[in-house]
């Protein structure tokens, strides 16, 4: 039987996987502007060869491509009706990549239904978590996430729908360009209000970069005792402008902004070194960049294939410009 989520982060960090709908969409799959996920119905083994890059990457769970999955959201695509079918095939596609390698998280996102003071809206959200629990427990996921929540409010309410399920809950908040919540409230007083809430996991992820996101994380890490997440995306953004999403290139200018495997590499290090227990990545960042982040983890072992170097000699640009040496310089 597995390892859950909970006894692997016992034993040390926890690698996460990538982002989705944003690389499936630089490959086609999907449309920018609503990011919807009926990718798992209409093109599926796209999604599932996906899956299979972040775990052949070395990550340790793969999150199923609910994000966005809610009736609400479906409708602005005409999909409401496809909710059910939806969060089925995403929750089994994700499971049979996952194998006995790697956990199966569910996964609830931000509804844009939220109102503070609105206990209607509230319900509302209530509903539209519960709706999509129902369906990716049945089919066996390991954990839930929810995550991408500017409201900490919001993100309350995805704790308290994702304990009723019995499962470990993560949840992890957004900071836009503004260095708290939507409420108003820093990164230490959420992580305390969502394990307060009962969250197993709390952090932060997506909207920003490791550079805009290790520091609140940090604070988060000076306020509590229990296991952090962190899931940045892999775009450069300024000071001013952390959200890569507020920046002119979002969304369909933003090659250029893509950080590097070595970058995330780095970011993969420092967070380990910060105390951060769950280290993964969110929009932006491919199987390379977690690829990367498994060898800084110590995930998976170097490149052992053949390669017979010493030969009288150079052959290949590799050798013939000395980048193995500066590799080892560097070291």
């Amino acid at each position: 039987m597995k390892k859950g989520i909970l006894e692997r982060l016992k034993e040390g960090p926890v690698l996460g996987d990538g982002g989705y709908l944003l690389e499936l969409e630089k490959r086609g799959w999907v449309r920018a502007g609503p990011f919807t996920p009926e990718v798992a119905l209409l093109n599926p083994e796209a999604l599932r060869q996906l899956h299979i890059e972040f775990r052949e990457a070395g990550a340790e769970v793969l999150q199923a491509l609910t994000f966005y999955a809610s009736r609400d959201k479906l409708a602005t695509v005409g999909l409401e009706n496809k909710l059910e079918d939806l969060n089925r095939a995403a929750v089994r596609i994700a499971r049979e990549v996952a194998g006995e390698k790697c956990l199966v998280a569910g996964n609830l996102s931000l509804t844009w239904m939220y109102e503070p003071e609105s206990p209607a809206a509230a319900d509302r959200v209530r509903r539209t978590f519960d709706e999509q629990l129902a369906i990716q427990v049945e089919e066996g996921v390991d954990f839930i996430i929810g995550e991408t929540f500017s409201w900490l409010g919001e993100a309350l309410l995805a704790v308290e729908c994702a304990r009723k399920t019995g499962l470990p809950v993560m949840v992890t908040i957004s900071f836009e360009n503004r260095d708290e919540t939507s409420e108003g409230k820093s990164a230490a007083y959420a992580a305390k209000a969502l394990f307060d809430a009962g969250a197993d996991i709390v952090g932060m992820n997506c909207l920003r970069p490791p550079e805009h996101l290790l520091r609140p994380m940090q604070e988060m890490r000076k306020a509590v005792s229990g296991y952090l997440a962190c899931q940045p995306v892999a775009y450069r953004t300024p000071k001013e402008s952390p959200d890569f999403t507020s920046l002119p290139e979002f969304p369909t200018a933003l090659d250029p902004l893509q950080l590097t495997r070595t970058e995330m590499g780095e970011y993969a290090t420092h967070a380990r070194q910060i105390g951060i227990n769950y280290i993964g990545a969110c929009c932006g960042a491919v199987a390379s960049h977690i690829r990367e982040m498994a060898r800084a983890l110590g995930k998976v072992p170097v490149d052992t294939r053949v390669w017979k170097k010493e030969v009288g000699k150079p052959m290949s640009a590799y050798e013939y410009y000395g980048h193995g040496q500066m590799a080892e310089t560097k070291t």
